[in-house]
């Protein structure tokens, strides 16, 4: 499965207005999979009985604060929950701007669709192997399972949106 693109003229110029219009399709597109994020693990933590626990946990782990001692202990703390979700969705803004770059350069030359793919299942595997090797106390306190679930719900929202953007790009069989 590969991705095409309709147009197979070679790379215009891109105008000021063109890259602007992508960078901020990158940010909403960000912000949607920041949100997906933030929601699902507000559905969960509500479910255990301990809303804003997710990002209070990975707010404690962020700040480095010599105060906490165990972040999945730490008590729910608005600062610490304001501070994970502007951190994470800048993180996310990043991300998307990233991701429409590149699918606007793959509506110019369809050969970038399989890099990426490619980048994304790197991404992915990359993600959960730092997961893995650096917050592995962070991960037990949270479920790796809730996280990894997160984590496709936020890309497939994303791709959504994404892909409605761009319908110059189409799956060949």
């Amino acid at each position: 499965m590969a991705l095409q693109s309709h147009t197979t003229s070679a790379p215009a110029v891109v105008s000021e207005a063109e890259l602007s219009g992508v960078y901020v399709e990158g940010v909403v597109g960000g912000l949607i999979g920041a949100a997906t994020i933030a929601v699902w693990f507000f559905i969960v933590d509500l479910y255990n009985g301990r809303p804003f626990y997710t990002p209070n946990v990975l707010g404690a782990a962020l700040s480095l604060s010599r105060t906490i001692p165990d972040p999945a202990t730490a008590p729910i703390s608005l600062d610490l929950v304001v501070f994970y979700t502007w951190v994470h969705a800048l993180i996310f803004c990043v991300i998307g701007g990233v991701a429409a770059k590149l699918l606007a350069l793959a509506e110019h030359d369809f050969e970038v669709g399989f890099g990426i793919l490619l980048l994304f299942v790197i991404f992915e595997f990359g993600f959960v192997a730092a997961a893995m090797a650096f917050a592995e106390p962070i991960l037990r306190a949270l479920a790796l399972p809730a996280v990894l679930v997160g984590n496709l719900l936020a890309a497939g929202t994303m791709a959504v949106y994404f892909w409605r953007r761009h319908s110059k790009l189409a799956i060949a069989p």
